[in-house]
């Protein structure tokens, strides 16, 4: 081995003599430590001798503290071919104007001055921005060594997985895309620090180590799950009730009743080992499994009920042993005040010991529950042995001894007093519903994959083991009744005795009369006393038993409840969500617990609220075997359980089997039950907890969702089904709020809305801000519920852009048919390129058979100029010096139309201003706020221009009230300037607002033309208030507002019959958006009209809420971009809002069935 490693240290000491010697560059921010591959080689594998980093001090000089650095690192890393996966570890941070380079080191080590140092698994960040562990500078960068060559790539290792809390070990980040693959002219840090923290991971490392805490009591699968399962399992119904159970049901039957409960039991538990082992499992037992498994919905209600569950459970049990010391003290004579009181008074001091074993820690409270197993086992082994032991004193009271005619006699059913099969399963089946003690307790197992598999299938094998043997011994060893009566010997023969006791010389058939026996299996509720060995004994066993079970449910309630608390499901209870001590321990939630059980056991009447407590533990385990159902059925990647002994269908049929159960113990308890979960489920649903877990229920969705879209593929489009799905050009889309509510007013529920958002701009940035742009994006539409995908791409220009986002957005048929654009308000003053874009956009849309929609408000539609004021203004209120954002206001307005340029003027070094937001204060939010009208800025107020833009930029925020959509309909493309405000008055908002249809026609066929129209309407099924035929729509406009037009053109025209020919057509090339003389005679009558119609509009229309007029349309190549601009200017000016809508000329409305 040694031969390699000095290979390898030649290697390593040739490849490092390239690098620069001398002084490190002064712009590094922190120092690094080098550790040689070859480790061991020089010193013949003494590993005293294998490692000799060096660290240099702040100060330069450095030996000692270089000394110091080596020891240490030696001691913390294993020597020889361990350090051959050396990473980086941050060491120490340097003042830069003060880094002086690292001593040298012997020559012996094959290392060169100015050498970086690897340590094991150092490559990582506490945070998750863009990592640079490695030494640059504008022109050196000093790279490690992965399988003996110069990169920086991390070899696979755990703890790049574990999650930012994990218990286990420390996270580490490998390094990013970005710093593999990005050029190297870059400064790596920003802020002076690496990924802007203040402390290095390594010193986040130790820190985290100091403060742990030291002796934390974690437990194995035996004492954590094992015996926790096996005492809850067997509890009170094993001594008390089970020889009941065999008196009603048989032998037969019995082991029926317990091999059904059995199944249900075995089902869930192979489902929560399932669940288990998927993946680390933290503290929450039932609810941190079914939470992280179907989400925080089904997770949160079912937590709540279940630490309910268990805290009335503690006072289940606790009354449960006080009635059995409060019989004792009856049959002594030693009643203190009267038997209820007396259980309050026992069960009462009970509860206040059992919590101070709880509070005291798990440590006692795990070696209280073994004291409790020794004496369950050795009650039950007492039992075992007296039924070996037959004495003649106890044959009067029914034990005769094992006998083949008592277990044949005992074999069938004797159900008496009303009692059937499932109502004697119904009392059996709580004591099946202990499995998940040991889970409730996850988060102090030490590995609880491999414990909760283990413990609970074994506990439930082992208790089933002894639940079919006690009822087969106590079958086969007693009679069903008994009168204790020992005159009840036969003597000489009797004809009419047919009793298994008669043959062993005992007449009880006075039992089957009118009168009832005091003894038997039917009637003697402690016959195992009598049986057993030693009676005191299976007293104790029963104390034990009810004990453990409370001291068990008294430890679980907590637990579960500060779990549940910690997410923060529920944000009312997350005071209880604060642990004490090493452990952790919930002392809140003790006291919780404690008061609930206290307050049941002084009602001390149970008998109600037991079905209701087996009833949830029953929700419980349904939604275990159902998650492991739904997960399978997901099909998701992330679904890789270790315990592989499971089956979704069983899973699925154990779910039905407990809900079955729960109607079999109580009909009306399992409908409370179903009412409490559906309340809380809607409950967590509508407050939509800011948490993702990777639920199922998420699997699901998307499977789902892809299966759709594929399946509709299959299906071709049909004019009865067409859907306006739109295309917005919106920017960034909290800019333009009035342009994305009035889409979504006639999109939502109804067709698909994208918002495109064209990053232009340097590469590099704009790809950075592409990926942070989406998830915040996407995250702010959902929370002002609006029901749109965020789409952003990047291009060298807008028109690229918008090219690509016609081309490629949308998924199968889920994609756009209609673009909707913003009226460019600014195309006077701006770039005349810019214009040129705009109406090329709307060109490539017709291309690509899209219908194209322009909305425009006289006010405008962009507030971004304003809105970026406005974060200003937040930052300041949060902090007095603001961080990264700084704003500049713009008085003017940028272009409405132009969604390549971010949303305004604020910039900052990472991102567009738009999105430049807390986190923390995007979480608090539930929706981002635009502007209030009047809000004011320290330096410049909001002028009158900008408050009427706020105003009217939350106008179709609000119900529109009692008014009119007036819809031009001038030219038939299909219908989708009439789909449009018939789907708008669909929806809350508008539905009180009436369609006005106006109508191009001759003066001599007016009224013709109206019932023409108002025939084609009726036959569409659409409903209308008036129509109106415009017979003067060709009348020539005033020459006020010809004389207007001509004025705004002047500046866009080429004046070409001035010029020669080659000069005109050489400057029509290099300016194509000019207007030529001759273009301005051919359309002469179109500019007309379009000047006419504004004038109708004002006219008829003028207090509209909305006018949906068809767009006129522009022949490419023929029309100038100024002149298509100067037509929609004149056409829409000076009007309330109005969408342009001209439809690709393909019906979209069909009066066929």
């Amino acid at each position: 081995m040694s031969a390699p490693s000095l290979n390898t240290s030649q290697d390593l000491a040739g490849d490092l003599a390239l690098k620069p010697i001398g002084k490190a560059p002064s712009q590094s921010r922190f120092q690094v430590d080098l550790v040689a591959e070859a480790a061991g080689a020089e010193s013949g594998g003494d590993p005293s001798q294998s490692t000799k980093p060096t660290t240099a001090s702040p100060d330069a000089t450095g030996d000692k503290s270089a000394s110091d650095s080596g020891k240490q690192a030696s001691s913390q890393h294993p020597p020889g071919g361990e350090e051959a996966k050396g990473r980086f570890r941050v060491v120490n941070f340097v003042d830069p104007s003060g880094a002086e380079s690292p001593p040298e080191l012997n020559a012996a080590d094959g290392l060169q001055n100015g050498d970086t140092v690897m340590s094991e698994g150092s490559l990582h960040s506490s945070t998750g921005g863009h990592h640079h562990y490695y030494y640059d500078t504008h022109t050196n960068t000093y790279y490690l060594r992965t399988f003996g060559h110069n990169t920086i790539d991390a070899v696979p290792r755990i703890d790049f997985y574990r999650q930012t809390a994990a218990p286990l070990g420390e996270k580490l980040l490998r390094p990013s895309l970005a710093e593999l693959h990005d050029e190297l002219d870059k400064e790596p840090f920003e802020d002076g620090y690496a990924n802007g923290e203040e402390t290095t991971p390594a010193q986040e490392a130790a820190a985290k180590e100091a403060n742990e805490g030291k002796g934390v009591v974690k437990f194995g699968w035996i004492k954590g799950v094992l015996v926790r399962c096996m005492l809850n399992i067997w509890g009170v119904m094993l001594f008390i009730r089970m020889t009941w159970i065999v008196g009603q049901a048989g032998i037969a039957l019995s082991f029926a009743i317990i091999l059904m409960a059995t199944v249900v039991t075995t089902i869930t538990g192979m489902s929560t080992s399932a669940i288990a082992t998927n993946g680390f499992v933290r503290g929450g037992g039932a609810y941190y499994l079914i939470s992280r498994s179907l989400g925080p919905e089904f997770g949160g209600s079912i937590g709540l009920i279940f630490a309910f569950a268990n805290a009335v459970a503690v006072a289940m049990y606790v009354v449960g042993f006080a009635e059995t010391v409060v019989e004792m003290l009856k049959e002594s004579d030693l009643l203190m005040i009267d038997q209820t009181n007396d259980i309050r008074i026992v069960g009462t001091i009970t509860v206040i010991v059992l919590l101070g074993i709880s509070v005291a820690g798990m440590e006692w409270e795990s070696k209280a529950q073994l004291v409790l197993l020794v004496i369950l086992i050795a009650a039950i082994f007492n039992y075992v042995v007296g039924s070996f032991i037959p004495m003649e004193s106890k044959e009067a009271k029914g034990f005769f001894g094992y006998k083949g005619d008592i277990m044949m006699e005992n074999m069938g059913p004797d159900f008496r007093d009303g009692e059937t099969f499932f109502s004697v399963f119904a009392i059996f089946f709580p004591a099946a519903t202990g499995i998940l003690a040991g889970a409730n307790i996850s988060g102090d197992l030490a590995d609880p994959q491999l414990a909760i598999p283990r413990g609970t299938l074994l506990a439930i094998l082992i208790t089933t083991i002894v639940y079919l043997g006690i009822a087969f011994s106590t079958g086969s060893c007693i009679v069903r009744d008994a009168t204790g009566n020992v005159n009840n010997t036969i003597v000489g023969t009797l004809t009419n005795c047919t009793q298994a006791a008669c043959k062993s010389g005992y007449d009880f058939s006075s039992c089957t009369n009118m009168t009832k026996c005091a003894y038997g299996l039917q009637n003697d509720f402690q016959v195992m006393s009598l049986v057993s060995g030693f009676g005191p004994l299976i007293s104790a066993g029963i104390f034990s038993a009810t004990l453990s079970s409370a001291l068990a449910s008294l430890v679980s309630a907590p637990k579960v409840f500060q779990a549940l608390c910690k997410d923060n499901i529920y944000p009312s209870l997350g005071v209880f969500a604060k642990g004490y001590g090493k452990n952790n321990e919930p002392l809140r939630g003790y006291m919780l617990t404690f008061v609930i059980a206290l307050g049941f056991i002084l009602i001390a009447e149970l008998n109600t609220i037991a079905p209701i407590i087996s009833n949830f533990f029953l929700a419980s385990y349904a939604l275990i075997n159902f998650s492991v159902f739904h997960a399978s059925l997901a099909k998701s990647p992330g679904w890789r359980p270790g315990f592989k002994y499971y089956n979704m269908w069983i899973s699925l049929i154990g779910a039905v089997m407990c809900c079955a159960v729960m109607f079999v113990i109580n009909w009306w308890a399992a409908l409370v039950t179903y009412v409490i979960v559906l309340a809380l489920y809607i409950y967590v649903t509508y407050k939509k907890p800011d948490v993702n877990w990777g639920s199922s229920t998420q699997a699901l969705t998307y499977l789902q969702a892809l299966q759709h879209s594929i399946r509709l593929t299959g299906v071709e489009d049909h004019i009865k089904n067409f859907r306006p799905q739109c295309l917005v050009m919106i920017g960034p889309p909290n800019s333009r709020p009035a342009l994305l509510n009035l889409v979504d007013a006639f999109t939502k529920n109804v067709g698909l809305m994208v918002c495109g958002h064209v990053r232009m701009g340097p590469r590099r940035q704009a790809f950075k801000e592409l990926a942070n742009d989406q998830a915040r994006y996407q995250r702010w539409l959902l929370r002002n519920k609006t029901k749109a995908f965020y789409t952003p791409v990047y291009a060298e220009d807008l028109r690229e852009g918008c090219q690509f986002l016609l081309q490629a957005a949308g998924l199968g048929r889920l994609r756009p048919n209609t673009l909707v654009v913003g009226f460019k308000s600014n195309w006077r003053d701006g770039d005349m390129k810019d214009v040129e874009t705009y109406i090329n956009m709307m060109h490539d849309a017709f291309d690509f058979q899209y219908g194209v929609v322009v909305i425009r408000l006289k006010e405008g539609l962009d507030i971004s100029h304003i809105q970026g004021q406005e974060e200003l203004l937040a930052s300041q209120e949060k902090s007095a010096t603001p961080k990264e954002v700084v704003v500049q206001f713009d008085q003017g307005k940028e272009s409405d139309a132009d969604s390549s340029k971010p949303s305004s003027k604020a910039t900052s070094e990472h991102n567009s201003p738009a999105i430049q937001k807390d986190e923390e204060e995007d979480r608090k939010a539930p929706t981002q706020p635009l502007l209030k009208k009047g809000a004011k800025s320290p330096s410049t107020p909001l002028n009158l221009a900008d408050q009427k833009l706020l105003a009217a930029s939350k106008q179709f925020q609000k119900k529109q009230g009692k008014g009119t959509i007036d819809v031009w309909w001038l030219f038939d493309d299909g219908g989708l300037t009439l789909l449009i405000p018939y789907l708008l008055t669909n929806k809350k908002k508008w539905k009180d607002c009436k369609i006005r249809v106006f109508i191009g026609g001759k003066i001599n066929r007016i009224d013709h033309d109206r019932r023409t129209m108002a025939t084609l309407l009726s036959k569409f099924r659409m409903d209308f208030s008036d129509i109106t035929v415009l017979g003067d729509i060709n009348t020539k406009p005033k020459k006020e507002n010809i004389a207007v037009f001509e004025e705004m053109i002047e500046p866009f025209k080429l004046n070409d019959d001035d010029m020669e020919q080659d000069a005109a057509e050489k400057m029509k090339a290099e300016e194509p958006w000019k207007i030529t003389d001759n273009e301005l005679e051919i359309y002469k009558t179109k500019t007309y009209r379009q000047i006419r119609l504004n004038e109708l509009l004002k006219e008829h229309s003028s207090t509209a809420n909305l006018i949906v007029m068809s767009m006129p349309l522009a022949r490419k190549g023929a029309v100038s971009s100024a002149l298509y601009m100067a037509w929609l200017e004149t056409l829409s000016k000076d009007l309330p809002p109005i969408q342009l809508v001209r439809g690709n000329h393909q019906s979209v409305l069909t009066f066929y069935s």
